[in-house]
């Protein structure tokens, strides 16, 4: 197994049906108990151990899910509300070592809980048309809301393996 890449990288084959998406929501909906359970009885050296060689700590690795899918939210409402909006990237592995990212995890967590409140009542409302609309990605090109939700159930419970094989 690839410690980077626990439960493999996001791959997506064939069409997105209502099935696949209710399924993506579902996991992104279920993150937040997952990942207060996964972290629950953390040390703070376990925390601030990484969970693999040349990784971010537990901790980092906590705090970077809620700057990443705050970052997913506001990119959700821009595709939203606009036609086709370029995104701006942001330095992942800079923002993981301010000093933000050395706050108790519990900062992090209600964060989680309630950007994932107002995430999914957005997804669940989504019609058709809307899951279709898109935002360009400057690294990755044209991204659709529906694509951009798989990768979000990918993305949280990539990170939920990092921790979880850190604790074994």
């Amino acid at each position: 197994m690839d410690a980077r890449y626990p439960i493999g990288t996001f791959q997506l084959e064939g069409d997105i049906d209502r099935t696949l998406m209710n399924h993506w929501i579902e996991e992104i909906a279920s993150l937040p108990k997952k990942l207060r359970e996964a972290v629950t009885d953390l040390t703070d050296e376990q925390l601030d151990t990484p969970y693999r060689e040349g990784g971010w700590t537990i901790r980092q690795v906590v705090h970077h899910i809620a700057d990443s899918h705050m970052n997913a939210y506001i990119r959700f409402k821009l595709a939203l509300t606009e036609d086709s909006p370029v995104i701006k990237p942001y330095e992942e592995a800079r923002w993981a070592e301010l000093e933000d990212s050395k706050l108790p995890v519990d900062v992090s967590l209600m964060l989680i809980e309630s950007v994932h409140i107002r995430l999914i009542v957005l997804l669940k409302a989504l019609n058709e048309d809307e899951r279709k609309r898109t935002f360009v990605h400057p690294e990755s090109g044209v991204v659709s809301l529906e694509k951009n939700i798989g990768l979000y159930a990918w993305h949280g419970n990539h990170h939920l393996a990092h921790i979880t094989n850190a604790k074994l």
